[in-house]
């Protein structure tokens, strides 16, 4: 995991599936879990859904709302 990683998952929509354009953050619990028991999909987006997966299921969700107030979103 690279610092960035965090900013982009304040600020990724999801490009994909039943929560596209969804930002990373915002992405239900069960969904990312989900994907942890089918697989992740290649690449960045997936690598960011793990780390997202990881932070959501520790419960350290808080660790990304100073980044949310600070970060500008797309749209």
């Amino acid at each position: 995991m690279k610092p960035e990683d965090l900013e982009k998952l304040v600020t990724w929509p999801m490009p994909f599936g039943k929560h596209k354009g969804c930002l990373l953050v915002d992405l239900p619990g069960n969904y990312l879990n989900w994907f942890a028991r089918v697989g992740f999909p290649p690449g960045e987006i997936g690598q960011l859904l793990a780390l997202m997966q990881e932070i959501d299921h520790n419960g350290l969700k808080g660790i990304l709302t100073p980044l949310r107030k600070s970060t500008p979103r797309f749209k």
